[in-house]
């Protein structure tokens, strides 16, 4: 189910209900995209309609960040780092091919190194920092360049490029491939990732200003 939030529309499911969507379109034919739009996400489209354009255009929007709920619209959250990697899962289990892109120089071939070790039957046709890589055709296409520019750059390129399913995923590499480590399960429980991220790296302080941004925004 769409929930609006800001003017941008967000699906309101579970995450085992976006994997089996994510799976259905593999099997099928066609192109996808998925968006995992948090407050930060809702406050930049705000300023930027471009960007509101291609989240609200993206066949999945899943609900990252228990900052959401804030809204009284969503029910179900989750992480976009944890659905990438079950949908890594999901690709080793079914016989999907992955591909990542983006990310610092190195990155992305160290997160595919240790989901490859993690998932074994993990089939990797593509680890790369360059965009201008020639990218193989591949089942899921898992691209790291920040958030807005990585969406823009998939609503420009998912048409000539060999991709089902394409997804913008942050700083997943970064944290998949054991560059900065994430919160214990208990904090992300209980929805303090983001404090623990902002105490390992202080200078995120400027992006947590979002939040309360956001806090105003939908209280107006």
């Amino acid at each position: 189910m769409k929930v609006d939030i800001l003017g941008v529309k967000i699906d309101d499911i579970t995450m085992a209900e976006a994997l089996a969507i994510v799976e259905k379109w593999i099997w099928n034919p066609g192109k996808h995209y998925i968006v995992t739009p948090n407050p930060e996400f809702l406050v930049a489209a705000q300023k930027d309609p471009v960007f509101k354009k291609i989240l609200n255009s993206a066949d999945l929007a899943i609900p990252d960040g228990v900052g959401l709920k804030l809204s009284g619209k969503i029910k179900n959250t989750f992480s976009g780092t944890d659905f990438m990697e079950s949908l890594v899962s999901l690709a080793a289990e079914k016989g999907f091919t992955a591909a990542f892109l983006g990310g610092r120089e190195g990155v992305a071939e160290k997160c595919a190194e240790r989901l490859k070790s993690r998932y074994p039957k993990l089939k990797i046709l593509l680890a790369s920092n360059d965009t201008e890589t020639k990218i193989p055709p591949c089942d899921l296409l898992f691209v790291a360049l920040g958030h807005i520019k990585q969406e823009k750059w998939i609503a420009e390129n998912l048409d000539k490029i060999p991709a089902h399913v394409a997804m913008g995923v942050g700083g997943a590499f970064d944290y998949l491939g054991g560059f900065v480590p994430r919160a214990p399960v208990l904090i992300r429980s209980l929805g303090l990732e983001w404090l623990f991220r902002l105490i390992i790296q202080p200078w995120r302080i400027k992006r947590q200003m979002a939040l309360i941004k956001y806090l105003w925004l939908i209280a107006s």
